[in-house]
C-alpha cells in the first residue's frame, strides 16, 4: 500500500525544497524524496548549491579573501604581522560547517512545513488513475517504498559536465566537488573553462597560493558579460596574477598520481604543454535525469539531456513538472527558487511568476560581477536605441574608506523613454548592489527613478546614482 500525498517533490536543491515548503504553506500533503548524504551518511538536503557549488565556495571565498587580505592588504590599514600561516584543514573545515549548518536549516524547514521527507532515490514507478506512483530507494539499502501523488514535481538538478577521454577522478582531475576539497595547496593549478566555477575557483587557490593557469577555448573572456565589463575583469585578474589563455584547443590529457598534463594549442596555432599538480575542470554542467524512471510515465529528454516543458514549468504529461536545472534557462539556484515557488502556486490554481529578464547573475570573484538585464553588445546587435552611464568606484568614498576601489556601475537605459535596460557591475560587493537594479527593474523604473532617490552617504550603492545621473551625462562626483 503506498503513501498518499497531493505532491512528491523529487530533489531537494534550491528549487526542490523551496516547492516542498511552498506546496505545505499552501496546505497541500508534501512529500520531498532527496538522496544526498553527508560524509556520516546523515542527509544533506540542499542540493549541488548547498553542498558542493554556491555555499561551500562562498565559505573558501571568503575564508581566502581574509588570507589573502592579511598578506597583502591589512599593512595599509596599520595590522602588521610578524608571521602568516595557513591552516587549510581548519579552513575545510569551516566550509564543512557552513553546508552542514545549511543541511540541518533544510531538514528543520521541512519539519516545520510538515513536508515528510525521504531520504533516497526517487524514480516513477508508473501512472495511475489519479496521479503516479514513485518508488524510493533508501539510501541505506532496503526494500523501497512507494509513494503515490496527484502531482510530481522534479527537481534533481545538474552535474558537472566531464571532458572526453578525461573522467573525474576528484583525485587529479577535478569537477567543482574535488575543487573544494584539495588537502594540500597544490604549487601549480591548471583550469579549463573561464566561466563562473572556474574563476571563482581559481580566485581561490590563487590567493592561498597556487600558480594558476585557465584554458578557455572561446575567444573572448567572459563572453556573457557587457564587454566592458569583461575588459575590467580581465585586467583585474590578470594583474592578480591569474594567468588566463583564450583561444585554446584542449589536446590529450594525462594523469597520474603526482601530475596532470594537458596539451593544448593556444590562438596562434602554437603547441603546448602544461603541466600540473591538479586540473579543475568546469567547463558548465548537464541536467542529472539518469534514472528518473522518466520511461515509465512516457516521458524523454531533448537532445541537451533536459526535460522539456512549457513557460509554466509543465511536461508533456499532466501534473508532472519540472523545474530548475533540469529544464531550459539558466542553471542559477535563485531561478530555481522562483519556479518552485511558481510551480506550488501554480498548481493551487494560483498565477506563479517568473521574470527570467530580470534574473541577476553574480559572480563571486573579487572584484565582484553581478549584472541584470540587457549587454550592451546585445543592445547594439538587436539595433535598440539606448544611453549609457558609467560611474568608476575610484570616486566613491566608501570604496577608498575599504581600499577597494577596482571596478564601475554601469546603467542602460532606452534613449528614448529612460527605462532600465540592464545594470551591470564590477567591484566590491556587486553581488548586493545588484538587488536594487532587479527591483527597479521589476517595476519598470527609469534611470531618472535611480537618480532621484537619495542613497546612504556613504555607501557603494551611491555608485549606483551616479551611474543613473550619468546616463543624463549629470553625475556629481565625477
Amino acid at each position: 500500500m503506498s503513501q498518499q500525498f497531493d505532491v512528491i517533490v523529487i530533489g531537494a536543491g534550491p528549487g526542490g525544497y523551496i516547492a516542498a515548503i511552498r506546496s505545505a504553506q499552501l496546505g497541500l500533503k508534501t512529500a520531498c524524496i532527496d538522496a544526498w548524504s553527508n560524509d556520516q551518511g546523515a542527509p544533506a538536503p540542499g542540493g549541488t548549491c548547498t553542498n558542493v557549488g554556491c555555499i561551500p565556495s562562498k565559505a573558501l571565498l571568503q575564508s581566502s579573501e581574509h588570507f589573502d587580505h592579511a598578506q597583502h592588504q591589512f599593512a595599509d590599514h596599520g595590522i602588521e604581522f610578524k608571521a602568516l600561516s595557513l591552516d587549510l584543514a581548519k579552513m575545510i573545515t569551516r566550509k564543512d560547517q557552513v553546508v552542514k549548518q545549511n543541511n540541518e536549516g533544510i531538514l528543520y524547514l521541512f519539519k516545520k512545513n510538515k513536508v515528510s521527507f525521504f531520504h533516497g532515490t526517487g524514480a516513477f514507478a508508473g501512472a495511475l488513475d489519479q496521479g503516479y506512483a514513485v518508488n524510493v530507494s533508501p539510501v541505506k539499502g532496503g526494500e523501497p517504498t512507494q509513494l503515490s501523488a496527484k502531482h510530481v514535481i522534479i527537481a534533481t538538478g545538474s552535474k558537472a559536465r566531464e571532458l572526453p577521454g578525461a573522467p573525474f577522478d576528484e583525485k587529479m582531475i577535478l569537477s567543482n566537488d574535488g575543487a573544494l576539497n584539495i588537502s594540500k595547496v597544490p604549487k601549480k593549478l591548471a583550469l579549463i573553462g573561464s566561466g563562473v566555477i572556474g574563476l571563482e575557483m581559481g580566485s581561490v587557490w590563487r590567493r592561498l597560493g597556487s600558480e594558476v593557469t585557465i584554458l578557455e577555448g572561446l575567444p573572448t573572456f567572459l563572453g556573457a558579460v557587457d564587454e566592458q565589463i569583461a575588459r575590467e575583469a580581465h585586467k583585474a585578474f590578470t594583474k592578480q596574477g591569474l594567468k588566463i589563455e583564450l583561444g585554446v584547443k584542449v589536446g590529450e590529457i594525462k594523469a597520474n598520481a603526482k601530475e596532470v598534463s594537458v596539451a593544448y594549442t593556444d590562438a596562434k596555432g602554437q603547441a603546448h604543454q602544461l603541466v600540473a599538480d591538479k586540473l579543475i575542470v568546469s567547463i558548465g554542467r548537464v541536467p542529472q535525469t539518469a534514472g528518473l524512471g522518466l520511461d515509465t510515465i512516457g516521458l524523454s529528454v531533448d537532445e541537451k539531456g533536459a526535460i522539456p516543458v512549457d513557460d509554466l514549468c509543465r511536461t508533456a504529461k499532466p501534473n508532472v513538472w519540472a523545474l530548475g536545472d533540469v529544464v531550459r534557462g539558466p542553471m542559477l539556484a535563485h531561478k530555481a527558487e522562483e519556479e518552485g515557488v511558481a510551480v506550488a502556486e501554480r498548481i493551487v490554481g494560483q498565477h506563479g511568476h517568473v521574470n527570467f529578464n530580470t534574473i541577476p547573475w553574480v559572480i563571486y570573484t573579487s572584484p565582484e560581477i553581478a549584472w541584470v538585464g540587457q549587454t550592451e553588445q546585445q543592445l547594439k546587435a538587436s539595433g535598440h536605441a539606448y544611453r549609457a552611464g558609467t560611474f568608476p568606484f575610484l570616486a566613491n568614498g566608501r570604496a577608498r574608506a575599504l581600499g577597494d576601489t577596482t571596478g564601475m556601475v554601469k546603467v542602460l537605459a532606452d534613449e528614448k523613454t529612460d527605462e532600465i535596460l540592464g545594470v551591470h557591475i564590477i567591484g566590491p560587493m556587486a553581488s548586493e548592489l545588484i538587488s536594487e537594479a532587479v527591483v527597479a527593474m521589476e517595476f519598470k523604473a527609469s534611470s531618472e527613478d535611480i537618480a532621484r532617490i537619495c542613497h546612504a552617504h556613504p555607501s557603494l550603492s551611491e555608485a549606483t546614482k551616479e551611474a543613473a545621473l550619468a546616463v543624463d551625462k549629470r553625475a556629481l562626483n565625477f
